[in-house]
């Protein structure tokens, strides 16, 4: 497949609800992460854009699934964020819900997992990894935010998160700073190669 040129890319729907869901033969990558660890940020270095994704000013802003697609080719799928506190419980089992029947329907082509590269992965960062491992879609997992990071602690950091989300080999953990742009070429040659 000829290089996907990031720069056709249009934003297309927010799903709140599965008849929203788009049905396609488009692969479809999927970004997940919890709210605060720079899902959007990381999708805009990826797309060159600034604020095409949305960023919020305060964490749990994406509340619903939104459909991004490049080239015509793909879509990546902006997941809403998991595991902000200040957000009702009901809202919290909406959100459950609507991943529940998102991945119950959909085919991903390739999950992306952001963690922060600074901590150990929460709770719910290891249940995304259990889901998607479940699910036998391939995944990758990106470090976010290396640039607040010595040199020194990445490596360490990153076996840590390995260990913590108990993934094998075969899963690529990436280190990434959507602040900087490193790993984006990483990102990309795997998200281009599912395609």
């Amino acid at each position: 497949m000829a290089k996907l040129n990031v720069n056709n890319v249009r934003f297309v729907r927010s799903a709140a609800r599965e008849d929203q869901f788009i049905r396609t033969a488009c692969k479809k990558i999927v970004f997940a992460g919890k709210s605060n660890v720079g899902k959007s940020s990381v999708i805009n270095r990826m797309l060159n854009r600034r604020n095409f994704a949305r960023v919020g000013s305060e964490p749990g802003k994406t509340v619903h699934i939104n459909y991004f697609l490049i080239d015509e080719k793909i879509y990546f799928v902006d997941l809403p964020g998991y595991g902000y506190a200040k957000v009702s419980s009901a809202e919290k089992e909406r959100w459950a819900r609507l991943m529940e029947t998102f991945f119950q329907n959909e085919t991903v082509d390739l999950g992306v997992l952001i963690v922060d590269s600074r901590h150990r992965p929460t709770q719910d960062d290891c249940m995304m990894s259990s889901f998607l491992q479940d699910t036998g879609c391939p995944f990758v997992v990106v470090a976010n935010k290396t640039d607040k990071l010595k040199k020194t602690q990445i490596e360490a950091n990153l076996q840590l998160i390995r260990d913590t989300l108990e993934i094998g080999a075969e899963v690529p953990v990436i280190p990434f700073s959507a602040e900087k742009g490193e790993g984006k070429n990483e990102l990309f040659a795997l998200i281009q190669s599912c395609c």
